[in-house]
């Protein structure tokens, strides 16, 4: 085993093979500490721990009251780990492969339809046109940018929010993201509003008054749902995390693949993008009922 750790050796290739955000990382991070404090108290080290160990520690979890979706992130991230040290020559077994997850009923994601997105769109450009202060027009300029954005791409919000400006700067209809990208008139109009309120000098993408110095997660759900409110929809059932789900499932029920969609969503593990099964069911059927040659029969 390398002098850098078996933990950290795995953060590293989740970092430069993967392309792990630094959420991601502190995520696994995290799990896999929990992990080793509780191996300690069963006298086994986390690169040496076997099978009736890690048992033992998915029932800890489930006797501290953690939900079945919190089991089912942390058996996500031991089975990466441990995988990646059989993988790698630093274990000759995989102790965590035979292991089998809590039997939980996944929610389904809120899903806005395509007609309910376009809907916000239109309603934001629409907006953006109206006679108002200055300020609240750089606002709804930004609004209009954030929407189109977070559908067209699928970025977590914080991540769209804490774009720095370079992202923008080659060209001013398209943002540049590693895996994802898109072509948006309301970019180039936010990138001249931006400009025009004296903002160019920013780091940011979306500049801010705040401590972060740029637009907070928090801020661009109220932008959201204020603009759900404009357009008929109960603000309740929109925010950027619904947007996020809009995009994987319009791609998949356009025909997209599940694994492309997971690479856009930025999931390590299969099993997170999964819960957008539904999607292919529901997909799967409409093209039996509508290409079978017997779907007209009597």
């Amino acid at each position: 085993m390398s002098a850098a750790g078996p933990l950290a050796l795995f953060l590293d290739m989740q970092a430069v093979e993967r392309g792990a955000s630094a959420n991601t990382l502190d995520a696994y991070r995290r799990d896999l500490d929990d992990l080793a404090l509780f191996l300690t108290t069963l006298g086994a080290r986390l690169e040496g721990a076997g099978t009736a160990e890690l048992r033992a520690y998915l029932a800890d979890l489930s006797g501290r009251g953690f939900k079945a979706a919190t089991v089912a992130r942390r058996l996500s991230a031991l089975r990466q780990f441990y995988r990646f040290l059989y993988a790698e020559g630093h274990r000759g077994d995989d102790p965590a492969a035979v292991l089998e997850g809590p039997k939980r009923g996944r929610a389904l994601p809120k899903v806005l339809t395509v007609e309910d997105v376009s809907g916000l769109i239109a309603t934001a450009h629409a907006r953006a046109l109206e006679q108002v202060k200055p300020a609240e027009r750089l606002r709804r300029l930004r609004t209009v940018c954030l929407i189109e954005m977070l559908y067209a791409t699928g970025l977590r919000i914080s991540e769209l929010a804490a774009l720095p400006a370079s992202a923008a700067r080659t060209r001013g209809d398209a943002i540049i993201v590693t895996g994802k990208g898109g072509n948006k008139e309301a970019m180039a109009a936010w990138l001249d509003a931006r400009r025009a309120a004296g903002l160019e000098t920013s780091r940011w993408l979306f500049p801010s008054s705040g401590a972060s110095g740029h637009l907070t997660r928090q801020h661009a759900a109220l932008d959201l749902k204020d603009l759900a409110r404009a357009a008929g929809l109960d603000p309740a059932a929109l925010s950027p995390h619904v947007l996020r789900h809009a995009f994987a499932s319009h791609l998949l029920a356009h025909g997209a693949d599940l694994r492309i969609v997971q690479t856009l969503l930025g999931h390590a593990d299969i099993s997170t993008t999964q819960i957008y099964t539904h999607v292919l069911d529901e997909r799967l059927a409409a093209m039996v009922r509508d290409l079978h040659p017997l779907s007209d029969a009597e």
